[in-house]
């Protein structure tokens, strides 16, 4: 029985990482070996788990179906060494976190970094991406989330926020000319964040706001490309204020009307209500608000 359960955790990590090569890497084995061990189990089980072909995995019924009791069994097993390692002198496990690629560019990155200093126990596993996660189905414990959240069937809290600036490159500015008021931004190039929505509102000192939608022809999925595109003179966009400061001290980019502000984006973690690793995920979620505010 207890080799059995090891191949059944070992098929779950199969099914979380896509391929034997990457759940052999992170369990310190031989690909072969893993693809052994889930062969045999399917033996023993009498079913196919897996669809092999050259470029992919997927489950069959029979997978789906033990791949699910599998990390509940998985989720029991850590949810008890999760309370033996809260008794002790330091949390331990391992943490499955999920943020948008731009966060690689805000003081997030600072916190991300004492946590795991202050908690060494603790495997961080990080997945940056512009692309959403499906928290549940791609086997992740908690989501960073940037913008203003409506409703959510997660736990969610807010852990701060991050400034953006409107940039374009120099080349652009000085043809175009500085302008005076949004509205003069009609006429310029944008460069869009394929994500979020085509207006952009700016607003004064004075609370007057405008909505500004212009003309696009360029989408893309990440803030460093925003970036590039825009030093390259490509048109006007907005990027979180750390990647802005970086471009002005370089000389890449400009401040695009200074004395109008954009609305901060709010970071939210968000998580399952029952989540695999409750513990460790209410501890990081908890670091992150006391050092964010």
């Amino acid at each position: 029985m207890i080799d059995k359960l090891r191949a059944m955790a070992i098929f779950s990590r199969v099914v979380e990482l896509g391929t034997f090569r990457a759940a052999a890497g992170d369990l310190g084995m031989a690909p072969s070996r893993v693809s052994e061990i889930v062969s045999a189990l399917e033996r023993d089980l009498g079913v196919t788990l897996l669809y092999r072909t050259t470029r992919q995995l997927s489950l069959t019924h029979e997978g789906r179906v033990l791949h699910t009791r599998t990390q509940d069994m998985l989720a029991a097993a850590e949810d008890g060494l999760d309370a033996i390692s809260n008794a002790g002198a330091a949390p331990q496990g391992e943490l499955r976190v999920t943020a948008p690629a731009f966060v690689t560019q805000t003081g997030l990155m600072a916190d991300f970094a004492r946590f795991a200093a202050t908690y060494p126990g603790i495997r961080m596993l990080f997945d940056f991406s512009d692309t959403p996660r499906d928290l549940i189905r791609d086997g992740f414990d908690v989501g960073i989330r940037a913008g203003w959240l409506q409703d959510s069937d997660f736990m969610t809290r807010n852990i701060g926020y991050a400034d953006r600036l409107l940039v374009a490159g120099a080349e652009y500015v000085a043809a175009m000319g500085q302008p005076a008021h949004p509205s003069e931004l009609e006429n310029w190039d944008w460069i869009r964040f394929s994500i979020r929505p085509d207006q952009t509102t700016l607003t004064n000192g004075d609370g007057q706001s405008v909505t500004v939608t212009g003309k696009s022809h360029l989408a893309v999925n990440t803030a460093d490309a925003l970036y590039e595109f825009a030093a390259r003179g490509l048109g006007v966009t907005t990027i979180p204020e750390n990647l802005a400061r970086r471009g002005f001290e370089r000389g890449d980019l400009v401040h695009v009307l200074p004395g109008w502000s954009l609305r901060s984006l709010g970071f939210h973690a968000v998580w399952p209500d029952q989540s695999r690793r409750e513990t460790l995920t209410v501890l990081f979620v908890r670091f992150l608000a006391g050092q964010t505010g």
